[in-house]
C-alpha cells in the first residue's frame, strides 16, 4: 500500500470522505430538488401529457387536502403503501402546478378538529378492527370560489385510475361550469304514457340519476342546429333522422362536441302504437343509425344485424314460463371482456345487453376506434328482422352459427375526419373537417331498467337496486366526455404492486389437483351410496333395520378409502406450503445476497486484473 492509498484509509481520510459525502447529498437536494428518474418498466411515476396540460392551465389556486390516518395505519402496510404513492403523486401535481396548487397532507387524529373537517367534507371512515377503529384515506379540494370536490377513499383496487381521479378533480375546480349534456332521443327515456298499456311511465332510472349530476337539455329530433353551450352531445336510437339534423350532428362534432351515441339493430323499447288501421306497423324496423356520419367516420355498424354468443347468454324465463332457458341474443358481459385500461370500463364488473349490433373500422378509416366492450369468439351475427316475429331462444339457438369473431359492442372514435356533407358545408361556411370524439354503443337496450336494475315500490318511493354496471359505463362515458381533450387523453396506468405469479401459478396447480381430489371423493362416496342401495333391495328381511354383513363391509371400506383420499388432501396441501415457502426463501436469499455477491465479484475481478497490470 503507498502513502497515498494509507492516508485515504487514515481515520482523517475517512472523516473527510464522510463530509464530503454529506455536502454532496445537501447539494444534491438542493441543485436537483424535484428532479426524477422514473426506471419503473411501465413508467408508473410518469405523468402523462393530458395532466401536464391539465396542470399548466390552472388559472385560479386550488387547495388541496389530503387526509390520512398515518398513526391510525401504522399496524397496516397494505394501505400505507398505497398511500405513500398518493401523496408522492399529489406531491409532484403540487410541483408541476407552478403554484397554483397548495397540498396540505392532514393526519385526522381521533377525535380531533381535523377529523371533525374530514367528516363534514365527505371524506368516508373505514372501519379496521372490530373494536370500531376506522381510519381516513381520502382527498378534498377547493378553488377560490368554494367549490368542493371530494375523494371519499383512495381504493387500491382503482389504483390504475388514480392519475385519471386526481386530474378529473383538479380539473372540474379549475373549470366549475355545470356540464351541459344535450339528449337526443326517440326512445321515451324521460318516461310519458305507454303507447300500448296507454299507463303514464317513469323515467328511464339511468336518465333520472343523470339529472342529479348534470344539466340535461332536450333536443328535437328535428333540430337544425346545435347549440354551442352543450358539453355533450347524447344521441340515443337516431332513427329517422333528416339530413338537416345529421348535418346540425355532423357541425357540432367537427367544431369540437362530444358525443355519446346508442345505436341499435332491434330495440326492444321501440314499441309502436297500435293502428287498426296499419296492422303491419307492428312489424316495422326496430333498427336506428347515423349511417352518413359513421360513413365518413369510416364506422361500420351491423344495423340489419345482431350478436348472439354462445358463451355470454343469459338465462330468463323459459316460453313456456317453467324454468329457465339460456337466450344467446341477452349478453351479460364479464368484466374479461372489458378494456381494463380505460376509464370507462376499467373496474366495472358486468354490462348486460339485449339484441346489440356489431362495430368496426373500415379498411380506409381515417379516425380510430378503439373498442371498449367485446364478445367472445364463440359469437356470431343473425338476422334482426327476424325478432319482429319471434324471440324463441330456441329458434335463435337452432339458427346460430358461430364466426369465432370478436364483436366490438361499444369502442371510442377518435380521430380527424371530413364532413359527412362536405360540399354542403363548403357552400354554407361550414365546417369541413376536424377532430371527432365520441363513444359509440352498438345498442340502447343497455339502458333499459331491466337490464341493471331492480325497482320496488315503497311507500310511494322508488327502490333502486342496481345488479349490473350498466348505469355506471354510461355514467363513466359521459363523464369523460365531458373532459377537455387532455383529460380524456389520460388512461389507466398499471399498479405498482406486483404479483407472486410464480406462487400463483403453485396456487392454481394445487387447486386443480385438490379439486381433482375431492371430485375422485365425491364420485367415490356416490358410488359406495348406490352400492348401499342395491344390498338393501337385495335383502329378503326388508323390515330389518340391522346391516348385513356385506353393507357393513362396503361401509367400511368406504370409510377407509376415505381416510385415506383425505390424507392425500392434506398432502396436496402440505406440498404447497411447502413450495411456496421454498420459494420465498429462495427470493428473500436472492434479495439480500445477489447485490453483495455481485460487488464481490466486481472487486475480484478489479483486483485481478490490478494485480496483472503490476505483475
Amino acid at each position: 500500500m503507498n502513502n497515498a492509498t494509507k492516508k485515504v484509509w487514515s481515520v482523517p481520510g475517512l472523516l473527510l470522505l464522510a463530509a464530503l459525502l454529506v455536502i454532496a447529498v445537501l447539494l444534491s437536494n438542493t441543485l436537483f430538488k424535484g428532479v426524477r428518474f422514473d426506471l419503473t418498466e411501465n413508467q408508473l411515476y410518469t405523468m402523462s401529457d393530458g395532466t401536464r396540460n391539465v396542470l399548466a392551465n390552472i388559472e385560479e389556486p386550488i387547495s388541496l387536502y389530503y387526509y390520512f390516518s398515518d398513526t391510525g395505519t401504522e399496524q397496516l402496510p397494505q394501505i400505507r403503501g398505497y398511500a405513500r404513492r398518493v401523496q408522492e403523486t399529489l406531491e409532484e401535481y403540487e410541483q408541476r402546478a407552478r403554484g397554483k396548487i397548495k397540498l396540505q397532507v392532514i393526519d385526522p387524529l381521533p377525535f380531533s378538529e381535523e377529523e371533525d373537517e374530514a367528516a363534514s367534507a365527505g371524506v368516508q371512515a373505514v372501519p379496521v378492527s372490530t373494536a370500531g377503529d376506522t381510519v381516513y384515506f381520502g382527498l378534498v379540494g377547493t378553488n377560490a370560489v368554494d367549490d368542493q370536490s371530494v375523494i371519499p377513499f383512495f381504493d387500491a383496487s382503482k389504483e390504475a385510475f388514480l392519475e385519471y381521479d386526481l386530474t378529473k378533480l383538479v380539473y372540474s375546480l379549475a373549470n366549475p361550469k355545470k356540464t351541459v349534456v344535450g339528449l337526443m332521443s326517440s326512445l321515451p327515456v324521460r318516461g310519458g304514457l305507454n303507447p300500448v298499456t296507454r299507463q303514464p311511465m317513469p323515467p328511464w332510472t339511468v336518465i333520472s340519476q343523470f339529472e342529479q349530476l348534470f344539466e340535461i337539455r332536450d333536443i328535437d329530433l328535428a333540430a337544425t342546429a346545435i347549440d354551442d353551450q352543450i358539453d355533450v352531445l347524447m344521441i340515443v336510437h337516431p332513427k329517422g333522422l333528416s339530413d338537416d339534423t345529421l348535418y346540425a350532428i355532423d357541425q357540432f362534432m367537427l367544431r369540437g362536441g362530444r358525443a355519446l351515441i346508442f345505436v341499435d339493430p332491434h330495440a326492444d323499447s321501440d314499441q309502436p302504437p297500435p293502428d287498426p288501421n296499419n296492422p303491419v306497423a307492428q312489424f316495422q324496423s326496430r333498427a336506428s343509425n347515423l349511417g352518413p356520419l359513421f360513413t365518413a367516420w369510416g364506422v361500420e355498424f351491423t344495423a340489419e344485424q345482431f350478436v348472439a354468443d354462445q358463451l355470454l347468454a343469459l338465462n330468463v324465463r323459459a316460453p313456456d314460463g317453467v324454468g329457465q332457458v339460456r337466450h344467446l341474443g341477452l349478453l351479460g358481459i364479464d368484466e374479461e371482456l372489458l378494456d381494463s385500461d380505460d376509464v370507462v370500463t376499467g373496474g366495472l364488473n358486468a354490462i348486460n345487453f339485449g339484441y346489440a349490433g356489431s362495430l368496426r373500422a373500415t379498411d380506409d378509416a381515417a379516425l380510430t376506434l378503439s373498442p371498449l366492450i367485446t364478445t367472445t369468439r364463440d359469437s356470431g351475427l343473425m338476422g334482426a328482422q327476424s325478432l319482429l316475429f319471434s324471440q324463441d331462444p330456441a329458434d335463435i339457438q337452432d339458427n346460430f352459427q358461430p364466426d369465432e369473431t370478436l364483436h366490438v359492442l361499444a369502442a371510442r372514435v377518435a380521430g380527424e375526419s371530413a364532413s359527412a356533407f362536405a360540399e354542403r358545408a363548403a357552400a354554407g361556411n361550414g365546417v369541413v373537417s376536424g377532430q371527432i370524439n365520441a363513444i359509440v354503443v352498438a345498442d340502447t337496450d343497455v339502458l333499459l331498467d331491466p337490464f341493471w336494475v331492480s325497482v320496488q315500490q315503497f311507500f310511494g318511493q322508488r327502490l333502486v337496486n342496481s345488479f349490473a354496471s350498466n348505469g355506471d359505463f354510461v355514467f363513466n362515458a359521459l363523464d369523460n366526455l365531458t373532459g377537455n381533450a387532455d383529460l380524456i387523453s389520460i388512461r389507466g396506468r398499471e399498479t405498482y404492486r406486483r404479483p407472486f405469479k410464480r406462487v400463483e401459478e403453485l396456487k392454481v396447480q394445487a387447486d386443480e389437483r385438490y379439486r381433482q381430489t375431492e371430485e375422485q371423493l365425491q364420485v367415490e362416496l356416490a358410488t359406495t351410496e348406490q352400492r348401499l342401495g342395491e344390498l338393501q333391495s337385495a335383502r329378503t328381511d326388508t323390515g330389518s333395520m340391522m346391516m348385513t354383513p356385506e353393507q357393513q363391509a362396503e361401509i367400511d371400506s368406504f370409510i377407509a378409502q376415505k381416510a385415506q383420499i383425505r390424507k392425500n388432501l392434506r398432502e396436496v396441501r402440505r406440498n404447497l406450503d411447502r413450495d411456496i415457502k421454498r420459494l420465498g426463501t429462495t427470493i428473500k436469499v436472492l434479495n439480500a445476497a445477489l447485490v453483495p455477491l455481485l460487488l464481490i465479484i466486481i472487486v475480484i475481478v478489479l483486483a485481478a486484473r490490478k494485480k496483472r497490470k503490476i505483475a
